[in-house]
C-alpha cells in the first residue's frame, strides 16, 4: 500500500476534519477548523500530517512540538487525533504514519513523543505499544475554563 504522507496545508483541512469526524465520532465545523489552521499555520511547532492513498485522505496526526527549558524534559512532541480510515486499518498504515511523524519530531530536536488516546481505543493502544510507546505512570487531567 503506497501511502503518501505530507505536512498538511489549508487545502487539506476539510478532508482532515471529515476523516477525524468519522474516526472519532466528532462534529467539528470546517469553518472553525480552517480558522484555527490559518491562525497557527506559521507556528513551526504546530504540524498537521495527512496521509493519502490514490488521492483519498486515509490517515492523520497532529503534532505539537514543545520546547522546554528543563533539561530532563528537553524538547518533546505530543500527538493527538492520530487516526486511520477504518477500511485501511491493519495494513500498517498507522506504522507508516508514525514513522513519518517520528522523522518530523527528530528533525525538530524532540527527545520523546507522547500521545493521548481515549480509553475505548483498544486497537489503537495495541498499535502504539507495538510501535514502542509505553504507558507511563501518570494520568491526564483536564479542567474546563469558563
Amino acid at each position: 500500500m503506497n501511502i503518501e504522507f505530507n505536512v498538511a496545508t489549508i487545502n487539506d483541512v476539510d478532508e482532515i476534519v471529515d476523516l477525524c469526524n468519522e474516526c472519532f465520532f466528532e462534529d467539528t465545523d470546517k469553518d472553525y477548523a480552517r480558522d484555527v489552521f490559518l491562525k497557527t499555520k506559521d507556528d513551526e511547532n504546530q504540524i498537521y500530517v495527512i496521509g493519502r492513498l490514490n488521492g483519498e485522505a486515509v490517515a492523520h496526526a497532529k503534532i505539537t512540538v514543545i520546547p522546554t527549558m528543563f533539561e530532563e524534559m528537553e524538547t518533546y512532541a505530543i500527538l493527538n487525533h492520530v487516526c486511520v480510515k477504518e477500511k485501511y486499518r491493519r495494513n500498517r498504515v498507522a506504522t507508516k504514519l508514525l514513522d513519518y511523524v517520528k522523522d518530523i519530531c527528530e528533525s525538530k530536536g524532540c527527545n520523546s513523543i507522547k500521545l493521548w488516546s481515549g480509553n475505548q481505543r483498544k486497537a489503537a493502544h495495541a498499535c502504539y505499544e507495538d510501535y514502542g510507546f509505553v504507558v507511563f505512570g501518570c494520568k491526564f487531567f483536564e479542567k474546563s475554563i469558563d
